[in-house]
């Protein structure tokens, strides 16, 4: 296909083709967070679904607004009984990502879900937020965890949050609303004065689009991810 004059759109199959080449690349560079999984969509009794249909998950993700003075979002995994092993892991990539331990309010954490739009033919990034004991928190309690920079990129057209039924799991999450995404995807790689082919393309579609949205929950990628 020629990126000239491509739309910003996904296939199905680009998009798991994307999908693995994304979580594969921040496995293998992005060592203060776990990794991405692939996750098939649950199948129905009478019909086996297509092969691309899944999902990227990221869950229990701590969350935690730092306060005024800091300068680094405080996002990152906390697990029972995993602490050691976690800083240790990460002793080396405390830029990235800061562990967070707070005892004067209680832990919230986050699951994330990468899914693909049939209707939009690009990825969208779905969420929900819970306390330690599993209740869910409402919108509102979730903006007040977020990075302060969360509300910049939240008054784009392309990264507003909206609740509707997730497409694999037909329960209600929140989401980053993809309206705008296939106009900013292509004007992205338009840009690149390199040209790159169509396949180069699929390869950094992910990492691209995940470099704008993560950032409205502190998921920033590291340096080497976006080499």
């Amino acid at each position: 296909m020629d990126v000239l004059h491509w739309d910003g759109t996904l296939s199905a199959k680009d998009f798991r083709i994307g999908a693995f080449a994304f979580a594969q690349k921040w496995e293998s560079c992005n060592l203060a967070f776990p990794p991405w999984s692939w996750l098939p969509c649950p199948k129905h009794p009478w019909l086996a679904p297509p092969e691309e249909e899944g999902y990227l998950s990221l869950e229990k993700i701590c969350i935690s607004r730092p306060n005024e003075e800091e300068d680094i979002d405080q996002i990152s995994q906390i697990d029972t009984g995993e602490e050691e092993t976690c800083c240790s892991r990460n002793e080396d990539v405390l830029d990235d990502a800061t562990l967070v331990q707070s005892n004067h309010h209680e832990l919230h954490y986050c699951d994330f879900h990468i899914v693909y739009s049939s209707t939009f033919r690009v990825p969208v990034l779905y969420f929900r937020a819970y306390c330690s004991d599993g209740r869910p928190l409402p919108l509102d309690e979730i903006e007040k965890e977020l990075p302060a920079c969360a509300s910049k990129e939240l008054s784009k057209k392309w990264t507003f949050i909206t609740q509707e039924e997730h497409p694999c799991l037909k329960r209600p999450w929140y989401k980053l609303h993809p309206c705008g995404t296939a106009e900013w995807m292509k004007l992205l790689f338009l840009s690149d004065t390199a040209n790159p082919k169509f396949e180069v393309v699929l390869e950094l579609y992910l990492l691209s689009w995940f470099s704008v949205v993560g950032q409205v929950f502190g998921l920033r990628l590291s340096f080497k991810i976006s080499d």
